[in-house]
């Protein structure tokens, strides 16, 4: 097993466009070690969602290699990258993607559902009450405040113990307490669980936090420095 558990080599993803082709991507060399966290930073249009959704599985590069939990991303079909995803991924987005006619309950245990877990809604029961959510349980998401809707999403990604962590703006719908109170379980999980953290801030004391704060522009990266601060 590597210690390097996110290796992307001259990563170039290109898509088409009305005025031509767009070059998101222009060429990343990036290594993500076994347990740590990162920060992604940079203005809007660097790149910095691409890249998340690159590492997921969930967009194709155009040119390039991309290594996760020493798999060769680019040799798996979309069932496979699917498979992939439940049992080395969690992800969680800036809008939540809760399904609005499951309780909260229901929608942390879907994962574990399409795995064939038969302890699905124990486990999701568990994860629940770590986040504070003992008694949200059977309430649906349109019953719940923003903060309530991003600690079932939080649930939902680590539900299945995933391997690496991937969060898209976590707080960017979210005041600022509760954002804050969101980062402080994200940060809590990944002690707890020894989790890879990948996240995307405009935060600069958030990404400060993290142990490597990688900053993108263009579809670059600009620079990669040392954070780990509290």
């Amino acid at each position: 097993m590597s210690d390097t558990i996110i290796e992307l080599e001259d990563l170039k993803l290109s898509l088409p466009s009305a005025a031509g082709l767009v070059n998101i991507l222009r060429g990343i060399d990036l290594k993500v070690a076994r347990g740590s966290t990162a920060g992604l930073v940079g203005p809007s249009g660097s790149g910095k969602s691409t890249l998340l959704m690159v590492m997921a599985g969930l967009e194709r590069p155009s040119a390039g290699r991309v290594t996760v939990a020493d798999e060769d991303l680019s040799r798996q079909n979309e069932d496979g990258l699917a498979r992939f995803r439940r049992e080395h991924i969690g992800i969680v987005f800036q809008s939540f993607h809760l399904i609005p006619t499951m309780t909260a309950l229901e929608n942390v245990a879907v994962p574990l559902e399409f795995a064939g877990r038969a302890d699905a809604f124990a486990r999701a029961e568990a994860e629940l009450r770590a986040v504070g959510l003992g008694s949200r349980l059977a309430h649906y998401p349109g019953q719940l405040s923003g903060g309530e809707q991003q600690r079932v999403a939080l649930a939902r990604a680590v539900v299945g113990d995933p391997e690496i962590l991937l969060a898209d703006e976590p707080t960017g719908n979210l005041d600022q307490a509760t954002g804050a109170e969101i980062i402080e379980l994200m940060f809590e999980l990944h002690a707890k669980k020894g989790t890879t953290l990948v996240l995307i801030t405009h935060d600069e004391v958030l990404a400060g936090r993290c142990e490597k704060v990688i900053r993108l522009r263009d579809g670059l990266i600009e620079k990669i420095e040392a954070g780990g601060s509290r």
